[in-house]
């Protein structure tokens, strides 16, 4: 029965799960798990189980009213990204503002002091486009200001100069130039036709200061709106005081540094920004080995596909890790034989690229060493990484939890300075985790599981309606309207909407010993589990969406500012416990296919969820919103 009953729990953990039931919403206690010490026993069901919702006298299975159909709970979609459209500027409404008061101060150059009816003639005709924000500072700006920006009297001027050097450069920051290309007029022109000419340095005025505050907006908070790709993101999009910094422009005596300070200044955008360059340079250069397929090497083997081992570590491997083993690499001479010696650099390799430093070469160490990604596609990484690190505060901290979920790790940094990082298990494919920010409040010993109506539904509903005592036997407690009643009670062909199901503390509780909360919309937080030997895998994405540690006493001690063995002590207890931090601690569940280690080093993981492709539709759809002809 043992054998029997840990077997179902571990069939149905999740540690957590949140959905959308295509029907009704999840009730409350499923989307709250409980955070308070002990609770009362269930009393005798000997009350009017009759009259709560979903409760009936137990008949036989067959004997029961004719069930519905299984419902379904659906998780979030992704979206098909829309854009932000761009609207025309009103600018027959800067007339007077800027024409007529430049004219009148004095403020035009010389080669602008038309006659005020030629001004008002050309100024309506002048056609910009910009996004809502955009177009609504310009407005207000030479909506109310008699100056100009970037011309003067000798025409295009040193500071409009110095701000398309910038906007020239956004590659560097992995930004696309082209949406901030502005055509600057010539020194070349017509002297006789003063009119286009005029013309011409106002439509440049107008056109630079929209590149220049679309950089800043870009920059600053990103060009995609996270929460337009999937309910999966999560985030409350940065503000820019557009009208503030363009007015910040106009009185600067250095924009080009004005500009570049608003890009992100953290350790990790500078990271990425550096390896960015650097493939940029190199690329078309890549070297390959060819392994043949299915090679499987283990420590004490010999295999003639070792040189080619040895080669792809040569290639791929990094300058720290080939200068701590190069005497082994001058030493090899292309044998067979699987040496301690070659072992060790084998899980130097594999330990550098987040797989499991077993020295066992197989399918996800063959996969690096023959190509893994290429550098086209690297790079691709790193603009999506830096776009989404606009997302993030510019800084995470100095103390912070940072779970990223293609790498697989959580990773604790206090002071500045990475402490430790762990391996993870996070949602599946078809219970992913979410991107989103929050902060840690509370670790919980001793937990009860909640279980969310996703698993009620898809995972148990369908063997309940079969054999209703399923759930006693195996230790849950069932309430349906705030009221513990038996599984063998309940009516599990009609709603589940009012029943709520947990598991008590136990040795097989799907949390473990420990969970980690910072209470959100979508029911994410650590958590222990006794399924120990997922750590094991390469590809950790096995969970209802929660993020399970391969050492949650570590973590929880970390956040709780304590000793791994005060938080054993409190466990050892045996009471179910909350215990609040002293202090909040920021944490991150990200999302990022290319990532710096603690060291700066940037590593590359695959895209176990698909959302990089999403954002590259997102990039496609902004660059076709931005171009499109008016």
């Amino acid at each position: 029965m043992r054998i029997f009953k840990t077997a179902a729990i571990l069939a149905l953990m999740s540690g957590c799960a949140i959905a959308t039931l295509d029907t009704r919403p999840a009730s409350a206690f499923t989307l709250g798990d409980f955070i308070r010490a002990g609770r009362k026993k269930p009393e005798p069901q000997q009350q009017q189980l009759q009259s709560l919702p979903g409760v009936g006298a137990m008949v036989e299975p067959q004997q029961n009213t004719v069930s519905r159909p299984l419902p379904k709970v659906t998780g979030p979609q992704y979206y098909t990204y829309k854009a932000d459209a761009l609207r025309w500027v009103a600018t027959d409404k800067l007339l007077d503002p800027v024409v007529t008061g430049s004219v009148r101060n004095g403020a035009l150059p010389p080669m602008l002091r038309a006659p005020l009816n030629d001004a008002r003639q050309f100024m309506p005709e002048i056609k910009v486009r910009a996004t809502a924000d955009v177009a609504k500072a310009i407005e207000t700006h030479y909506g109310s200001r008699s100056d100009f920006v970037w011309i003067d009297a000798n025409g295009v001027s040193a500071r409009a100069k110095a701000a398309i050097a910038v906007l020239a450069d956004a590659a560097k920051v992995g930004l696309d130039p082209q949406d901030y290309a502005v055509q600057v007029p010539s020194d070349d022109f017509d002297r006789g036709d003063m009119i286009a000419r005029e013309k011409e340095l106002v439509q440049f005025e107008v056109s630079l200061s929209i590149a220049t505050l679309s950089y800043v907006q870009d920059t600053v908070r990103g060009r995609i709106d996270p929460n337009k790709i999937s309910g999966y993101h999560d985030f409350k999009r940065k503000t820019v005081d557009l009208g503030a910094f363009l007015d910040k422009m106009s009185a600067s005596a250095d924009v080009a540094t004005l500009i570049n300070d608003q890009n992100p200044k953290s350790a990790q955008f500078a990271a990425l920004s550096v390896e960015l360059e650097r493939l940029r340079a190199e690329k078309g250069v890549e070297q390959r080995v060819e392994i043949a397929p299915g090679t499987l090497l283990k420590p004490g083997q010999s295999n003639p596909e070792l040189a080619n081992i040895v080669a792809g570590i040569r290639i791929k491997g990094s300058d720290t890790l080939k200068a701590d083993h190069a005497d082994v690499l001058a030493a090899y001479q292309g044998t067979p034989e699987y040496t301690p010696e070659l072992v060790a650099l084998v899980e130097a390799f594999q330990k550098e690229h987040g797989l499991k430093a077993d020295g066992v070469v197989g399918q996800a160490s063959l996969r690096i060493l023959t190509g893994g990604d290429s550098t086209a596609a690297k790079i691709n990484k790193l603009e999506v990484a830096m776009e989404q690190a606009r997302w993030l505060p510019d800084g995470l901290g100095s103390r912070y939890v940072f779970i990223n979920q293609p790498a697989f790790t959580a990773s604790y940094t206090d002071n500045g300075t990475e402490q430790f990082s762990m391996r993870v298990v996070v949602g599946s494919k078809a219970n992913q985790t979410y991107f989103f920010q929050d902060e840690i409040q509370t670790v919980e010993v001793n937990p009860y599981w909640g279980v969310p109506q996703s698993i009620i539904i898809n995972e148990m509903l369908p063997k309940l309606r079969s054999d209703p005592g399923y759930l006693d036997r195996m230790g849950y407690q069932v309430e349906v309207g705030g009221r513990s009643v038996p599984s063998s009670s309940v009516n599990w062909n009609g709603s589940t909407a009012s029943v709520a199901v947990r598991q008590p503390p136990s040795s097989d509780n799907a949390l473990g010993e420990l969970k980690i909360l910072f209470p959100n919309a979508h029911a994410i937080y650590m958590h222990d589990t006794p399924s120990k030997s997922f750590f094991k895998r390469d590809q950790r994405a096995l969970s209802h969406g929660c993020v399970r540690l391969a050492d949650p006493r570590r973590m929880a001690a970390a956040v709780l500012g304590t000793s791994v063995e005060d938080v054993g002590k409190e466990i050892n207890g045996g009471r179910n416990k909350a215990l609040q931090v002293p202090q909040k601690v920021p944490v991150y569940v990200a999302y990022f296919t290319a990532w710096p280690n603690k060291d700066g080093a940037v590593e590359y993981f695959d895209d176990v969820y698909d959302r990089d492709m999403y954002m590259n539709r997102a990039f496609e759809a902004t660059r076709n919103a931005r171009r499109a002809e008016g």
